[in-house]
């Protein structure tokens, strides 16, 4: 299940990309990818992997972003989850 909710969150953030930062499709696919990362490490997994101190940074510019979807701005919405995703991730 958490496998396929992942594919399924980056194609509906892939295909609302090609849309034209298609804010709705963005943030369905934000959500479907972070509920399938809940499903395949666990909550408390990834409660701890993305509250770590070192990482504090790169987890909020990447929810901050995620919000921001959700509000509706997906470009800087968009442009803050890559900053965040690549801060956390390098």
């Amino acid at each position: 299940i958490g496998v396929g909710l992942v594919g399924f969150g980056l194609f509906f953030v892939l295909f609302g990309m090609l849309l034209y930062f298609d804010s709705v499709l963005l943030a369905f696919g934000n959500i479907l990818f972070l509920s399938g990362l809940v499903f395949i490490i666990g909550f408390r997994r990834t409660f701890t992997f993305f509250f770590q101190w070192p990482k504090l940074k790169g987890t909020s510019f990447f929810m901050g972003g995620v919000l921001i979807v959700l509000m509706r701005w997906p470009l800087l919405g968009m442009l803050l989850e890559a900053y965040g995703f690549i801060t956390l991730f390098r």
